[in-house]
């Protein structure tokens, strides 16, 4: 199936970069030199978003990852073809540049997420031989089953020997699985001279973690537990992005500006309704659990008399539901302690109960905390102190940690954008 996706990219691909010809001859009449100066930008503009990942199988599965990926690469593509561009004359025209721009940027996302989605779902099937124990695998697995939209199953689970192993893998042309899925590398290393002779014989092999991230977009504590070595030297190294330090300076400082009559706003409205102090901080973990403070507007004063909870004040609700109480922690990200995308940080009491009870939770300080972060925004808001919970959440949260990148940032944000503009929560 593999092979059949990567030719059906290479189709879209390549249906794009036709399309892109056909839309600007709409726009001016084919001289040499325009020729040869389109030729230039949609190159770029294909590369660049090739280089954003926009064909990957993870990106266009999400229309929002595919929006990300091709105004990202579409920018980058344009910056990159103005350079030898600026060498002619006459130039390709303005309006060329803007259509084209607004046709990659805009039109092809839905047009890709949509030939790869409908595609994908008449693809048969792909089958596997799982190495490793059903009843230790099977919750994850047929998580993924379900993510996968029936393109994932299971043939068999083996806890193999290498007689065993090598029987079930000496069907050449009729075996009945598609690759065998190593879930457990201790068996697997049991057996490693027979996967080497299936390799040999085209016989896929493919590995659990790769196959869980991919489909859920999460590391659950399980997976980590079986292939422990692996992810500790993943996570064994803090992950500052120089690139997202530059992005999270220029959003934060363009947003205090945008938001600049709201905080005034939050300011006289705390002040009328519930008097002073008008900010609220708490200690939290950031980068490597290092105790920060964070600064909000104020929303809740201290429980009543016989009562254990705190009390909504009276802006609160208003600044709550609007999350305008937020904003002050954009001044956390510009003094460097936060990033606007991250693990949500925790307060220290939370933070030494997790790390007690969830195996490998310090591993989510490997990256800046967030004002709002990959779980937040694919999993939920986590209020109540419990294992399970908190697990979950954790699971996105490290593979967040595990694929931070640029475009992981920029697209964290949009769906940030979306949940708040429509009030879409996640489950």
């Amino acid at each position: 199936m593999s092979r059949r996706i990567a030719r059906l990219k290479y189709l879209i691909a390549s249906f794009l970069f036709a399309a892109l010809f056909f839309i600007q001859s709409l726009t001016l009449t084919w001289t040499l030199r325009f020729a040869f100066q389109a030729l230039i930008l949609n190159v770029a503009i294909m590369l660049g978003i090739y280089a954003f990942r926009g064909f990957d199988n993870s990106t266009t599965y999400s229309l929002i990852s595919c929006i990300v990926s091709y105004v990202s690469g579409t920018i980058l593509g344009i910056l990159f073809a103005l350079i030898p561009i600026i060498l002619f004359t006459p130039r390709l025209p303005r309006l060329t540049f803007g259509v084209t721009a607004l046709v990659a940027a805009l039109v092809f996302p839905l047009l890709s997420c949509m030939m790869m989605r409908y595609s994908i779902k008449h693809l048969p099937p792909r089958r596997y031989l799982v190495i490793g124990k059903e009843e230790e695998l099977a919750p994850i697995l047929e998580e993924v089953e379900k993510a996968s939209m029936g393109k994932f199953e299971i043939y068999s689970y083996m806890n193999p020997t290498a007689a065993s192993l090598t029987q079930a893998i000496t069907f050449e042309e009729t075996k009945p699985f598609d690759a065998i899925l190593i879930g457990d590398p201790k068996l697997a290393e049991s057996v490693q001279p027979v996967l080497n002779e299936a390799i040999t014989n085209r016989t896929s092999i493919e590995y659990l973690p790769t196959l869980v991230e991919n489909s859920l977009h999460r590391i659950p504590v399980e997976i980590i537990e079986i292939f422990k070595e692996y992810y500790q030297i993943v996570f064994s190294e803090a992950r500052i992005s120089r690139r997202i330090r530059v992005a999270d300076i220029i959003f934060s400082g363009a947003l205090l500006v945008l938001f600049s009559p709201f905080i005034l706003f939050s300011i006289f409205y705390i002040l009328i309704r519930d008097g002073r102090p008008i900010f609220f901080n708490q200690p939290r973990h950031g980068l490597n659990a290092k105790i920060f403070r964070v600064y909000k507007f104020r929303t809740m004063d201290d429980p009543k008399e016989g009562e254990d909870k705190p009390v909504t004040t009276k802006s609160g609700k208003l600044l709550r539901m609007t999350r305008l109480n937020e904003i002050p922690q954009l001044f956390s990200v510009l003094k460097g302690d936060m990033s606007i995308v991250g693990p949500r940080p925790d307060i220290p009491s939370t933070y030494e109960y997790c790390t007690r009870e969830i195996p490998f939770y310090r591993f989510r300080t490997k990256v800046m905390p967030g004002i709002t972060g990959h779980a937040q925004v694919v999993y939920r808001y986590v209020d109540k102190l419990e294992y399970e919970t908190f697990a979950r959440r954790l699971s996105y949260d490290l593979y967040y940690v595990k694929n931070l990148d640029f475009r992981l940032y920029l697209a964290t944000m949009l769906r940030t954008a979306e949940v708040m503009i429509f009030r879409r929560g996640a489950k």
